[in-house]
């Protein structure tokens, strides 16, 4: 048996825990059975450079309660049967176990070549109350050594389509991080591939619901017709404001809880005719009005929040049922950063909600359309502020191996150690804290002198 030795701290509170991660070699999965050698083609919505990266996500479980569960299993099953399960549910998702290809015009294809995704048995001796229990939030210094990553996973020409470590707690519960390139599923397709995985783990003999490719149904039409302005995409200059957070390395993540008294009292602010508005528009107006404030942008510039929308609902004629590619797009609100700070918070939620309803079928076909005919450009980051909901893609319960009780499921950013790329984005994560109170989590990243404003004014209503 190889292992890698991890030390690391995990500051909590006002002590230190130190522990080791044990990895063993990695492994490549195939799948257990063989399938196609074909090549497929990517939409447009899944080629587009900004989904050229791999993406993690990482649950938290602890020891099942069952006693059948405990008298049958160990902690050595943990690890078997995940991998044992991975290789079953690879021979339906075989793309996973591809590699992709460069096409003419910087395109990308995906050839099914069946050399699998790699896979890594780890151990920590820690247990999961150490690691925060039932509070366990960000930010986390250490889930770094909890997520695998080769030295040449952004060479995404180069490296397998998904690397997944299981590691094991000295309590009984483990750790599952998965991290997959984002050019093949968005974060709903990779949920339903993780449910799939859970299914088989269980003894299921296929996926209850079976995957679909038909990524055509996403790409430009001909001929490309680019019906809507998608200033996400706008050319945004630089200005020497803009260089402030950039200065300092000293960045930093706190998490943010919503329960349902903060919302209540936040709605309070809210006027009658937008009293109908999400929880998602409320907060996002919030937060982006409260981080405007707090970097100190030049007040005549303009700042801009770009929202991910799911667009599986958005179409006449629905997308098929196990269809798990990139069906996301990117609408943007755009201000002058002191109309935001200065008006009503309606003014910030007008924004948002305009730009999220902005997004239809056609707002869809645009985005494509876009894609094709200027080279899949990347959205500006210039002032910009990234939200994106995933706290109905991260239901950790769904994901259910059959040894252990899920306690939390982060994703993105929220587990990235803040860093001058990371601190741009936020996401929105369904939390249930230990005295029961149920709301949503989220983690922000900003340069430590900005954190400190930024807490007084989330904090000031």
């Amino acid at each position: 048996m190889v292992f890698s030795s991890l030390v690391f701290t995990l500051r909590k509170s006002f002590s230190s825990i130190a522990f080791t991660v044990q990895r063993r070699k990695p492994e490549l999965i195939v799948p257990a059975k063989p399938t196609p050698h074909e090549f497929k083609c990517l939409s447009d919505i899944d080629d587009r450079k900004g989904n050229r990266s791999h993406s993690p996500t990482i649950h938290f479980y602890r020891r099942k309660k069952d006693p059948f569960v405990s008298s049958t299993c160990n902690r050595e099953d943990i690890v078997s049967v995940i991998r044992k399960a991975l290789a079953d549910t690879l021979v339906f998702y075989y793309p996973f176990a591809g590699r992709l290809r460069e096409a003419p015009r910087g395109k990308l294809l995906l050839e099914c070549t069946g050399q699998g995704v790699i896979f890594v048995e780890a151990d920590a001796d820690v247990s999961l109350n150490q690691l925060g229990g039932d509070d366990l939030k960000p930010p986390f210094p250490c889930l770094e050594q909890l997520l695998y990553s080769p030295d040449d996973s952004e060479d995404i020409l180069s490296c397998p389509l998904m690397f997944i470590q299981v590691t094991r707690l000295t309590c009984g519960g483990f750790i599952f991080g998965v991290s997959n390139n984002h050019t093949i599923c968005d974060a709903q397709g990779l949920h339903q591939f993780k449910i799939a995985l859970a299914e088989i783990a269980r003894g299921h003999v296929s996926p209850s619901i079976l995957p679909v490719w038909e990524r055509h149904l996403l790409n430009a039409r001909e001929p490309p017709q680019v019906s809507f302005p998608h200033r996400e995409y706008d050319n945004v200059i630089s200005s020497r404001k803009d260089t402030f957070p950039y200065l300092s390395n000293d960045m930093v993540q706190h998490s943010f809880f919503f329960g349902p008294k903060k919302l209540a009292t936040l709605r309070q602010h809210v006027p009658h005719h937008l009293q109908g508005c999400t929880t998602f528009e409320l907060l996002t107006a919030w937060l982006w009005r409260c981080r405007t404030s707090a970097i100190g942008y030049d007040p005549k510039e303009e700042v801009r929040v770009v929202i991910s929308v799911n667009a599986r609902g958005k179409f006449r004629t629905p997308l098929p049922i196990g269809f798990y590619g990139n069906a996301i797009v990117d609408p943007v609100a755009v201000s002058i950063a002191e109309e935001l700070i200065e008006n009503p918070l309606s003014f910030g939620i007008e924004l948002v909600k305009k730009a999220k309803n902005e997004v239809n079928e056609e707002y869809i076909r645009s985005t494509a359309d876009l894609m094709a005919t200027k080279g899949r450009p990347t959205i500006s980051t210039e002032r910009t502020y990234f939200v994106s909901d995933l706290r109905r893609v991260l239901n950790g319960d769904e994901v259910d191996f059959g040894f252990g009780e899920v306690v939390q499921v982060y994703s993105g950013t929220a587990i990235s150690i803040p860093t001058l790329t990371s601190w741009m984005s936020s996401v929105y994560i369904s939390y249930r804290e230990s005295k029961g109170g149920t709301g949503i989590l989220v983690p922000v990243s900003l340069p430590r002198l900005a954190m400190k404003k930024f807490v007084i004014d989330i904090d000031s209503i």
